[in-house]
């Protein structure tokens, strides 16, 4: 392994786990860096794969509710409900994205340009989400409905385009659908588990035959940095946005995306 690809993997995790959770698209972030740092992976499979450190500061952050829902199960009715509405979200995402799974890496994921550009349009959304005067009729998400965690689930599937950002549709629908800021973030969060397993799951699958060993290597070095950085995001978004909104996330998503076409015009990285 080179100290380059060692250093820009670092770099690369770090940036997923800080920007999984929040609405700004990690992906699009992980895929533009790499862009820019010359960074190649098999498919782009690094960018996928680096997720499950994040999915792992999630479940360790949230593990003794994940815990007491388990145990809930066989005597809870509402333990069942809240995870029908889970796995019911969790199901456009997996229809689809086990559809267009191969259009998605070969095409969408190679096209910085729209990745720019719906980091862009997503930003002007989420500021205009965050200025209208909702009057939320669900405030925990123990007690969403199972068509709210459905049709939530269907926003979802408009982040398989990169730039989109997976917790920012899911944000976005839920608010315009009736949630306040702070459950619609726990919600994304909980969704977020089996979406982004079932993700990784997919495109291990599908890469297992281009992988080396170094791809190994570098793919765990993006785990372990990603698993840290996502820690820090998940104990603080909640009460962040609690008190600041969107607003703050959407301006970042404009600037990243303005810089991102400026560069592509210039022609910087690529390498």
């Amino acid at each position: 392994m080179e100290d380059q690809s060692i250093l820009s993997a670092l770099f690369l995790g770090l940036i997923e786990g800080l920007t999984e959770f929040i609405p700004v698209s990690s992906t699009a972030h992980v895929l533009l860096a790499g862009h820019f740092l010359g960074f190649k992976s098999p498919e782009n499979t690094f960018a996928v794969l680096i997720q499950l450190g994040a999915i792992l500061a999630i479940l360790s952050v949230y593990f003794r509710k994940l815990f007491l829902l388990a145990i809930g199960l066989p005597t809870d009715p509402g333990s069942r409900r809240f995870v029908a509405a889970i796995l019911l979200a969790f199901l456009p995402a997996a229809v689809i994205g086990a559809l267009a799974h191969d259009f998605i890496k070969s095409v969408l994921f190679e096209t910085p340009m729209v990745i720019c550009v719906m980091l862009i349009l997503g930003g002007f959304v989420l500021l205009w989400i965050d200025r209208l005067k909702l009057t939320p009729k669900y405030t925990e998400v123990t007690d969403y409905p199972l068509s709210l965690a459905f049709k939530i689930g269907l926003c979802q599937c408009v982040a398989m385009i990169p730039g989109v950002s997976r917790s920012g549709a899911t944000i976005v629908g839920a608010l315009l659908l009736g949630t306040d800021k702070r459950s619609a973030a726990e919600f994304s969060f909980f969704l977020a588990m089996p979406t982004m397993v079932g993700a990784f799951a997919l495109d291990l699958y599908k890469n297992r035959d281009a992988l080396s060993f170094d791809d190994g290597a570098i793919i765990a070095i993006g785990f372990v940095a990603a698993f840290l950085s996502a820690l820090l995001v998940v104990r603080s978004l909640l009460d962040f946005v609690s008190k600041r909104g969107y607003a703050p996330f959407a301006w970042w998503r404009i600037i990243v995306g303005t810089l991102g076409l400026i560069g592509l015009m210039l022609g910087i990285g690529g390498a």
